[in-house]
């Protein structure tokens, strides 16, 4: 199992930037992949980035294309998202996840290890 915890959320204001990190911890010498998710309260969680496990494929939603860059450091077992451009309808609570895999997909059941989240609000 892999442990995560995001930071770098905040408040931002429209057209600003943010860069969440994900670290974890765990069982990281096992290959993965890793994504990051959103969601708003009372809504399903949405997919906005993945990488495979080099960092040279990488997925996209397209409602952040772009805007965003999902990137990682293997060697310090950290996922990123580089977040510039942000709109008002960014705002959720982001989480990162984990899939016990080389390459992840956009379906958050192909994810098996998840952080806690961080509130990311962009004000118009």
């Amino acid at each position: 199992q892999v442990q995560l915890v995001e930071s770098g959320g905040g408040l931002v204001q429209a057209g600003g930037s943010l860069r969440l990190s994900c670290a974890a911890s765990g069982r990281t010498s096992r290959l993965y992949a890793m994504a990051w998710f959103r969601q708003l309260p009372g809504k399903e969680r949405d997919f906005v980035a993945a990488s495979n496990w080099g960092g040279h494929s990488t997925d996209y939603a397209d409602s952040v294309k772009g805007r965003f860059t999902i990137s990682r450091d293997n060697a310090k077992n950290t996922v990123y998202l580089e977040m510039n451009s942000l709109k008002p309808e960014d705002t959720a609570v982001y989480t990162c996840a984990a899939a016990n895999r080389l390459i992840g997909g956009v379906v958050s059941t192909e994810y098996d290890d998840w952080g806690q989240g961080t509130q990311v609000t962009v004000s118009s």
